[in-house]
């Protein structure tokens, strides 16, 4: 029996769109900022200012042709790219959350089967769409030049039968890209695609598949379904689905956050306990006006602690549903104070977060409101 006959169906009748911001830090940094035109934009804390630390949150593509890319060494873009060029950015989380709501607001227009993958790339079921005159490709042009004309910013998409197909084709356009797989064309597609564009291979799976001259998605059908469980275990089972094009996992529509968190990373690292317990207060409004903008309410309050040896812990105590900034800052501020050996060899990252999420199903009142 051939592989794909003990392999499950597609669904051909689905449309799912993938829609992915380019380079969406730093575009929106470039698109706020005229003066960083021309120039390889780092989005991270300049090296040189931090004593050689701090990571790249992601770079433009100016900067990607020098080989910059997320979750390098900051310090590292400096070896790459020519001092004239190279502008380090600060990132500015806040403000990138506005704006991917602001995309999210769009999105909507179309669909609400959307699901959040992180706030520059998301997937929508478009089957059944609020502009049922327009086909799927039609609908991703609509979105992709809704968001260059409103936003200023460009974004690329995929559109296919699946999520898996749909990001494959999103990456494959980049940037300012748009593509179609179609039932009939998928394989095709697949077959040859290198397998370091397939999204679950990573590169130590690459490599053992390299040796064995496993280098496209027609080398990866061909190496067979037996071969893949037994070298890759359930891995090699999800290989091979993707090399058939075959992905069943459904667009998860506002999925319920387990949590919701704010921390930061000190260089240098810090000492002063009043100066920690100053950072949870201010953690603790803002996580606390989330849960409310949300209708939320918290079980559990979590601090987050990093010593400037990297050792790192987390210590969670229950409360009562809440979202009063009040109690997470003493819930926290307790859980700070009974590790005092963390203050002692220096506070590096500290970070507070509300789990174990529920909906208020009431409204809260002041019983001392003014008359």
């Amino acid at each position: 029996m051939a592989d794909r006959d003990l392999l499950p169906q597609n669904d051909f009748s689905r449309r799912i769109i993938h829609l992915d911001m380019d380079a969406f830090y730093a575009s929106v940094e470039m698109r706020d900022r005229p003066e960083l035109a021309g120039k390889a934009v780092v989005i991270a804390r300049d090296p040189r200012k931090t004593g050689g630390h701090g990571v790249v949150a992601t770079a433009n593509y100016r900067a990607r042709k020098y080989g910059v890319g997320s979750a390098m060494a900051a310090v590292q873009a400096l070896k790459l790219i020519p001092a004239r060029e190279l502008v380090f950015v600060e990132p500015d989380f806040a403000k990138y959350r506005r704006v991917s709501g602001q995309v999210h607001d769009l999105m909507h227009e179309l669909t609400d089967q959307i699901e959040s993958v992180a706030l520059d790339e998301a997937y929508l079921d478009v089957t059944r769409s609020k502009m049922p005159d327009k086909s799927p490709l039609q609908l991703a042009s609509w979105l992709q030049e809704r968001i260059f004309q409103d936003l200023r910013l460009t974004s690329s998409f995929g559109v296919s039968y699946n999520k898996f197909l749909a990001k494959m084709g999103s990456e494959y356009a980049k940037p300012f890209g748009r593509s179609y797989i179609s039932p009939d064309r998928a394989q095709a597609f697949l077959d040859r695609q290198e397998i370091k564009n397939f999204p679950g291979i990573g590169k130590k799976t690459q490599e053992r598949l390299q040796k064995e001259g496993v280098l496209t998605g027609g080398d990866l059908r061909a190496y067979g379904l037996d071969r893949l469980l037994k070298n890759f275990k359930k891995a090699g089972y999800y290989m091979a689905l993707h090399a058939y094009g075959i992905d069943l996992s459904p667009v998860r529509a506002s999925r319920q956050r387990k949590s919701l968190g704010k921390e930061r990373t000190f260089e240098p690292v810090i000492y002063d306990q009043d100066r920690a317990r100053a950072y949870l207060r201010d953690f603790s409004k803002t996580v606390a006006a989330e849960l409310d903008q949300r209708q939320l309410l918290a079980r559990v309050i979590i601090l987050k602690l990093r010593d400037r040896n990297f050792k790192t812990i987390t210590r969670r105590q229950m409360i009562q549903p809440s979202r009063d900034p009040d109690l997470f800052y003493q819930q926290a501020a307790e859980l700070l104070d009974k590790e005092p050996e963390f203050l002692a060899e220096g506070i590096r990252l500290l970070g507070l977060s509300a789990g174990e999420l529920e909906e208020a199903h009431y409204q809260e009142i002041s019983l001392f409101a003014d008359e």
